[in-house]
């Protein structure tokens, strides 16, 4: 049986090490001698084969010389939650790429999300979240739906740390003005919206048809920004099969002018509840 596939966490904590052992000028072989174990597990380490424990990691660190210590944070908390919960671990069998876009989304201290036909995954509420879920094309049965929409909820609870992202969502219009399971179900929708943008770190904004053609044209994404600055911003692009990761500065730097210029067309936060608060009105009242 193959090797279960390495976390996003577990990935990027082991290509940061590479990175600050590097820097430090130290070799494999030193670093194994420091640990006092065979240069193999270094090797292992480093290839997200394998994890490493807290005292092994801020021992490492310690010999790379890193002082900073935002960063040692980071680190010891990807290497802390390294495994995931059984919950991810079900959505996962429906949807392989799943994992990896949850574990993005809990690293993240500032996550930017433009949805033109959807409400964003983390401001839905469960009813529209399992409406989505049946509506797709494939063959799921009644657990795999279960499991889809717990897991949606679950990644909700982000929003409810003490120290949760920042959130700026960008909703097209008819992502509003769309029935998605029924007109009970989407004006609870828009309720949940609204009450969701009243939190002081969550910002929704909607992009109206009457913008007229937009950056935006080309599809929905989200892009994250993690707080160690040694972690590049990452964009997400879903389809059908999966999700597309993208990483170097030239992808961000592209996602984000373009997210920028979505935000310039959509209607400022308060005009924006104002928009929700008349669509409810009008068409889910």
């Amino acid at each position: 049986m193959p090797e279960p596939r390495p976390t996003v966490r577990r990935r990027r904590l082991a290509a940061t090490l590479v990175k600050l052992r590097e820097a430090a000028e130290k070799t494999p072989a030193q670093a194994a001698d420091r640990l006092g174990c065979h240069r193999t597990k270094v090797s292992r380490i480093e290839t997200a084969r394998l994890g490493i424990s807290l005292g092994e990691l801020r021992d490492l660190l310690t010999f790379y010389g890193v002082e900073d210590q935002d960063l040692v944070d980071e680190l010891v908390s990807l290497a802390r939650r390294g495994k995931e919960p059984n919950w991810v671990q079900r959505a996962s069998l429906a949807r392989p790429s799943y994992p990896d876009f949850i574990n993005y989304e809990e690293s993240a201290d500032y996550i930017r999300s433009f949805q033109a036909q959807l409400i964003a995954g983390l401001l839905q509420t469960p009813d529209y979240a399992r409406a989505i879920v049946r509506a797709a094309p494939g063959v799921l049965d009644g657990n795999q739906v279960d499991d889809l929409v717990t897991a949606r909820m679950e990644r909700q609870e982000v929003l409810n740390r003490n120290d949760p992202p920042r959130l700026c969502v960008i909703q097209g219009e008819s992502a509003l003005r769309v029935p998605i399971g029924g007109e009970k179900t989407m004006g609870n929708q828009l309720d949940h919206l609204v009450q969701m943008a009243a939190r002081p770190h969550v910002e929704v904004q909607v992009l109206p048809d009457r913008a007229g053609a937009h950056a935006g044209l080309m599809g929905s994404f989200v892009l994250f920004s993690f707080p160690a600055a040694a972690f590049s911003d990452v964009v997400c692009v879903e389809h059908r099969t999966g999700t597309l990761y993208m990483e170097t500065q030239e992808e961000t730097e592209q996602y984000t002018l373009i997210f920028d210029s979505l935000r310039s067309s959509a209607l400022s936060p308060a005009d924006s509840i104002d928009m929700i608060t008349q669509v409810r009105q009008e068409l889910y009242a």
